[in-house]
């Protein structure tokens, strides 16, 4: 499966948002978008102003409440809570019962990131070249964005076996990732991310090209090996996970050992940036 942006942008401001493989639509925050057509910087005063919104439709016999459901969706404090959501043609009705100047730019920018994700499904290329984009709007050099992707793909393919073969998404997964990493690099993921001063963003976007290396190498390595012993669910998953990753590592101890230099690296994609702007005066 794709890697899908759970954050779109408009304006500067962020939205999230999540998309059903099922109904092949986006569902969006209406918190987030009311927040943006009211302007307001307070996200509580934003979701104040759409309660007693839903609660006027409601009385007035509105269908476009019942249309909204809930989904769980970070916040900004890391957790995940249940939040309203609508797709974008829900969205496009509400939107006329706000009063605001950015109401015809948001209804084209929904329109737009919907479309967009359709394309993508039918077109897979899409998606690969507008990650490209966003990532060279980042300045990310073009040898990082060419392992990022390589590592994706080979992320996606190993998710794609799990996902054929009973491991549950995001739990089971989230298991099994961890299992790998910590094989590889002899630290959980969450321990990485504290070695980089990471929160909420994502490790592999604040990665090294060699870390990126070895992430790619450890979940090659699981896949086929998960191949070659037909495993199914979690638990029988969990031996080609740390086969795969003992392969990396032993390959990063050796790489280690020829050159001196750690692998494993507490930098992240800010302190790289300083680096290389020092090495450009």
């Amino acid at each position: 499966m794709k890697h899908i942006p759970k954050i779109a942008i408009f304006e500067g401001k962020k939205i999230r948002r999540q998309w059903d493989e099922k109904q092949e639509k986006w569902f969006f925050s209406v918190v987030d978008i009311i927040q943006v057509l009211t302007d307001q910087i307070d996200f509580t005063r934003a979701r104040k102003y759409w309660n007693k919104l839903a609660e006027r439709l409601r009385k007035e016999g509105s269908q476009v409440v019942t249309k909204c459901h809930q989904l769980k969706m970070q916040a900004s404090d890391g957790k995940f809570y249940k939040t309203d959501v609508s797709d974008v043609e829900t969205l496009l009705r509400l939107i006329q019962t706000v009063p605001s100047p950015k109401a015809e730019p948001i209804k084209l920018w929904l329109a737009k990131v919907g479309y967009e994700r359709i394309q993508e499904t039918t077109d897979p290329e899409k998606s690969i070249n507008r990650g490209r984009i966003n990532w060279q709007r980042l300045g990310r050099s073009e040898k990082w964005i060419q392992q990022r992707m390589m590592g994706q793909e080979i992320r996606n393919k190993l998710t794609d076996y799990w996902k054929k073969n009973d491991v549950k998404e995001k739990d089971e997964y989230a298991i099994l990732t961890n299992i790998i990493h910590q094989e590889w690099s002899d630290l959980t993921i969450k321990e990485h991310k504290k070695l980089k001063k990471l929160k909420t963003q994502n490790l592999r976007d604040h990665m090294t090209d060699a870390e990126l290396v070895f992430t790619a190498l450890a979940e090659l390595s699981t896949r086929e090996i998960s191949e070659n012993m037909e495993t199914k669910g979690l638990e029988e998953n969990k031996i080609p996970a740390k086969k795969g990753g003992r392969i990396a590592k032993n390959a990063r101890l050796e790489l280690e050992q020829k050159t001196g230099k750690k692998v494993v690296s507490q930098e992240n994609y800010f302190t790289q940036q300083d680096q290389q702007k020092l090495k450009n005066r």
